[in-house]
Order: structure tokens, then sequence, then C-alpha cells
């Protein structure tokens, strides 16, 4: 009872919502509904659908969050990349094929979201087509019941990671930065079209080549889903094509839609049938045509007759019975001397069909008349014949009588039954299981919004996680020892910052510039002598290949020398004497001596170069 009362003020809601704001949700599923109201209701701290319904009459600005609740826009740009690799690869061409060269394309795009499955397909044609032809050709509607939604379509910006599925290239071709936000490019976007659609209540758009319908119709009953793709069959062109999401199957459909590509949920349209069938008129033989049996052929054609395994019986124009076979004889209990008796009198007039008016009809129409699977209850079972009367015509078409043939059709009966229960069956499975599917999917979008809300919460676990780790009482002991660690790292420190003091004393009391390089010929040392003869910083030289240093020491000279000490072809020192010019741009000779640095197991990990000024005394005097 409680329940009963439940869904009373339930359906009350659904009927206050379409009533006041216009959108209809009696339509969709249950189970999926209910847990989005629940949502909606928990939100605000209301229970129960009649104080909700009270709530949204005092609060009318709920409507809002309501329907972003109700109505799950979650969309991007080529969502299932293969499905979209099939629609260019396999679809569009089809299309194209069956058109000239300057006919329209019409696209239709049902539930559209915030607009990025309408600038897919207008990207994917695009590239197909060329820019050109997609303006000429090429117009995309685009529809949806959430205005919200179509608004934020109609502006076609988006943020950069709601861009993540597209390429570069897509991106510079077919995007303009304004600010933080990519905009479609306007030439393009005047070829789509974006309008309020309920796909319940308003007319269907006509002639569509290709309808994309993505994970919209997993929110419907098995009631509304047929309605609505009864109005996409009107839709699409005869050649037309669905497209539609991963969790919707349209098994139990088949007779609309046949399945193009079912892993991509690809689907086509299929052509209502037509039962007017013209008969072909065919000449009379003449009478030299005719076949003229001889007395031999007589008996051969009576044998014929009679062990034919269909029960056949031959009725003349006077309404007697002219001949009946074995198999009609055991099947019927009928003698040889009912022969020639009025058909009228014999009870195969009647059963198991009427016969009478049928071969009434035969001689009227002059034409055959078939019934299928009529029911025949012989002594062991029940069985089913397919009757067949028809005319027997002489060569100056006359009408001699008729014959009437039973074919036994009980096995491929039970067989259709069977295999009509099997079906019922496999489709009955195949609804429950996409039910189920779509049920899945859209828990998995649901999940889906809560762990982005989960990640936030999970930032801040992590960071209080983070300072009960420094309290653990494990890492006291540990915390000890690295005491101990640091005071002897400590007192290292202080011996070689004593150590570097001393060297940077060395570099600095040398008369000359003192450069240290390493293998790599990349600058190690860089002393103040050497800053003050070349007008190089330290900051400036440390960290740079010696060679590439743009300094008034023709380094190139150099090159040579320094090689040597590195590969150890030199026994010692090497000194040259260069002309150069110092940092003042003065012409100097410049000393330079050549030292292969060496490390302690005997390896060479450098060269130190050793540059002075040389005055000649001599000149000076």
């Amino acid at each position: 009872m409680e329940d009963h009362q439940t869904n009373i003020e339930l359906e009350a809601l659904l009927d206050y919502i379409k009533q006041s704001r216009g959108f209809d949700f009696t339509g969709y599923k249950r189970p999926s509904l209910v847990r989005r109201i629940h949502k909606a209701m928990q939100t605000v701290g209301v229970e129960g659908y009649s104080n909700y319904l009270d709530y949204l009459e005092v609060h009318p600005e709920e409507f809002e969050q309501l329907f972003n609740t109700l109505l799950i826009n979650v969309t991007c740009f080529f969502r299932d990349r293969p499905a979209w690799d099939c629609i260019r690869s396999e679809i569009v061409p089809q299309i194209l094929a069956q058109k000239d060269p300057t006919d329209p394309i019409r696209i239709w795009t049902a539930g559209c979201a915030s607009g990025q499955e309408a600038y897919t397909i207008a990207i994917l044609l695009a590239e197909v087509l060329g820019i050109k032809p997609f303006r000429d050709r090429v117009k995309i509607y685009a529809t949806d019941v959430d205005e919200d939604a179509l608004n934020q379509a109609r502006q076609a910006s988006y943020s950069d990671s709601e861009l993540t599925e597209l390429t570069p290239e897509q991106i510079e071709h077919f995007f303009e930065q304004s600010d933080a936000l990519y905009v479609f490019r306007k030439d393009l976007r005047q070829s789509v079209i974006f309008g309020r659609h309920d796909l319940i209540h308003d007319a269907p758009i006509s002639r569509i080549d290709l309808l994309i319908c993505r994970n919209t119709l997993m929110y419907l009953n098995a009631e509304t889903q047929a309605k609505i793709l009864t109005r996409f069959h009107f839709s699409l062109r005869e050649s037309g094509f669905l497209f539609l999401g991963k969790a919707e199957m349209l098994l139990s459909h088949t007779s609309t839609f046949a399945p193009v590509q079912l892993k991509h949920r690809i689907f086509s349209k299929v052509p209502r049938a037509t039962f007017a069938h013209r008969p072909v008129a065919t000449s009379q033989p003449t009478q030299d045509e005719a076949f003229n049996f001889l007395p031999s052929y007589a008996r051969l054609r009576d044998s014929v007759f009679e062990t034919a395994p269909l029960a056949r019986l031959v009725i003349d124009a006077a309404g007697f019975l002219a001949l009946v076979n074995e198999r009609a004889r055991s099947l019927f209990g009928i003698s040889l001397r009912d022969v020639d008796r009025p058909i009228q009198d014999l009870e195969i007039s009647y059963r198991p069909v009427e016969l009478r008016s049928c071969i009434e009809q035969v001689y009227i129409d002059r034409r055959s008349v078939t019934l299928c699977n009529v029911e025949w209850q012989t002594a062991r079972e029940l069985i089913y014949l397919d009757v067949q009367i028809t005319p027997l015509i002489d060569p100056s078409d006359n009408i001699l009588g008729v014959s009437v043939s039973f074919t036994d059709v009980t096995r491929y009966k039970r067989l259709q039954e069977e295999l009509e229960h099997s079906n019922q069956e496999l489709e009955t499975a195949y609804e429950e299981l996409q039910s189920t599917n779509e049920e899945l999917e859209t828990t998995n979008e649901e999940l889906q919004s809560s762990n982005e809300e989960l990640e936030t919460t999970n930032e801040e676990l992590q960071s209080t996680n983070e300072e009960l780790e420094t309290m653990n009482e494990e890492l006291q002991s540990t915390n000890e020892e690295l005491q101990t660690v640091n005071k002897e790292l400590q007192r290292r420190s202080e011996e070689l910052n004593q150590s570097h003091a001393f060297l940077e004393s060395i570099l600095k009391s040398l008369k000359g510039g003192v450069v240290v390089v390493d293998r790599d010929l990349r600058v190690q040392i860089w002393n103040h002598k050497a800053e003050d003869l070349w007008g190089v910083r330290p900051e400036e030289a440390i960290g740079q290949n010696f060679l590439n240093l743009d300094i008034g020491l023709p380094v190139e000279a150099l090159c040579q020398p320094i090689r040597d000490c590195l590969l150890g072809l030199s026994e010692g020192t090497i000194d040259l004497m260069l002309t150069s010019v110092n940092r003042r741009g003065r012409s100097i000779q410049c000393h330079v001596t050549c030292t292969p640095l060496v490390r302690s197991e005997g390896t060479t990990q450098g060269v130190i170069l050793l540059m002075e000024e040389w005055k000649n005394e001599g000149a000076g005097s």
C-alpha cells in the first residue's frame, strides 16, 4: 500500500514538472529516474515526492538544479573514436556514393547536449568533403530539450581540457583561440543549426542521411523507445543510417533497422515492405501444342496421380468428386465409392476447411487460392496442412474443374513455433541484457561524477596522511640515527667549505687565469683572473663548451692540445703562445699551459688551462 502511494506521488511530481516547465519525464525508465530525483531531494534536504513538489512551488530556482541532475549531459569530441573512424571510412562514403556532387547532405544529432557531437560530425565531414563543399552542401540539425546545454552549444567555445580528443592539427584548423577558450570556426558554424526538440512529443526532422542519437534512448522505457524509433524511421531517407551509443542495441526492432556495424551501434533503415505484386500473364498453348496422351500414357498418368505424396482430389465443373488419390483417401477417410458423388455431400467439403466458398472464388477469379496452416486432427496427432485450390482450364479457356492439394507442413509449423519461441526467449534475454547494460552505463556516468568529488576529498586525506606519517613512532628511532648522520655530514660539509675556501683563495692568488674543463670540454672552474683577462663572468662560462666561448683567446688553437691531454698523448704540460685580445680590446701575447687533470686511479677527467699575459721584459726597456 505504501509503495502504491509512493508511485502516485511520483507520477504527480512528474505531471507537475510537465505542466509547469514542459519537460515530459513520464517515458523515462523508473529506476534511474527515481535515483536521480532522490539525489536532487537529498541535496536540498527534502524527503517524500509530495514535499519535494511543494518545495519546487516555493523555490522555482530549484528546477535548474533538478534538470541538471535528470538530464545527464556527458559528451565529448569523438567519443568512442573507433566508432567515429567507422563512420568516416564506411558510412560517409556510402552516403556520398548515393548522391550527386551537388546534392545536400542532412545530418540530425538528437540529444546533442553541449554540442560536441554536432561539431565532431562537422569536423569529420569537412575533412572528407573539403571546406567549400561542406559549406555548400551540409546541414547539421542539433537538438536537445535542455536550453542551458543548447545555449552553451550555440557559443561553440570550449576549454583546452575539452579538446583533448582532437589532434593538434584539428584544433589549429577548426578552432580560433580567444583568451583561454577555443571557438569553432564561424564560417563552418553557420552549417550547424541548434534548436530545442522533444523526441517524445515534437515532430521529427525529415530527409535525414545520418541520424546520431547516442546514449539518449537508454534512459527511456521500451514503449517510449519504440515510439521514438518509429519517428527516426520516418526521418531517415531510404538509404539513411542511425548511429546510437554503445549501450543501445535495437535487438527488438529488426523490422525497422538492420545492423551495419553492430559493434559500433550503426544501423541502416529497413524500407517498408510493399505487397502490390501484379500477376504475369502467360499465353495459352494452341491445340497443336497440347499434349495428347496415348492409352499407354493414361495408365502412367493414373499411377503418378495415385501414388503422389500429396493428398489430392479433383472436382469437376458440375461439383462432383472426379478423382481422389490414395494419400487423400487414407487422410480424410474417403472411399472409392465416394467418387462421382457431389462434393457438397461429403465431409471433405467443410472439414478441415470450407472448400465450397473457396472453389467458387477460384471459378470467379480463375486463379489459385492457397490456405496456410489448416489444422486437421488425425487418429494419432494434430497436423497442419497447406491447402491449394487450382483451376483446371482446357486449351479453349474453359474451366474443367478444380484440383485440391493438401500439403503436410506439420514439421515446418512445429519448427517455426520452436524457432519463434526461441526467438522470443532470445529477444527477452537480449532486452534484459540491454536494460542491464543501460543501467550499468547510467551508473558508470554517475560514478564518474562521484569520482571527481572523491578526488578532491582524497587530496585532503592525502595531506592529512602525510602529517600523520611524521608522528609515526617507528620513525623516531630512524630520526635519531639521521641526527647522528646529519652531524657527521655537517662536519664533512664544514671541512668541504674550508677546502672550497682554500681552493678559492689559491685561485684568486694565482697571477694567471685558471680554467678547468671536463672530458666534454664544458667549463667547470673559471677564476676571477680569467674573468679579468677576458671579460666573461664565471656564471656565464661555467657549464658552457669552452670552444664555443666568445673571448679574445683563439680557442680553436687549443682544440688539439686539449684533446692530446685528454687522450694521454702528452706526458706533461703543453705550452703555447697565442696572440689574443684582452677584455679592454688590447692585443696581447697570452701564454697558455695545458695540464691533464688526473684522478687518483690514473684516469684523465679533464684539462687545466693556465693563461697569463706574456710581458716581454726587453720590449719594456
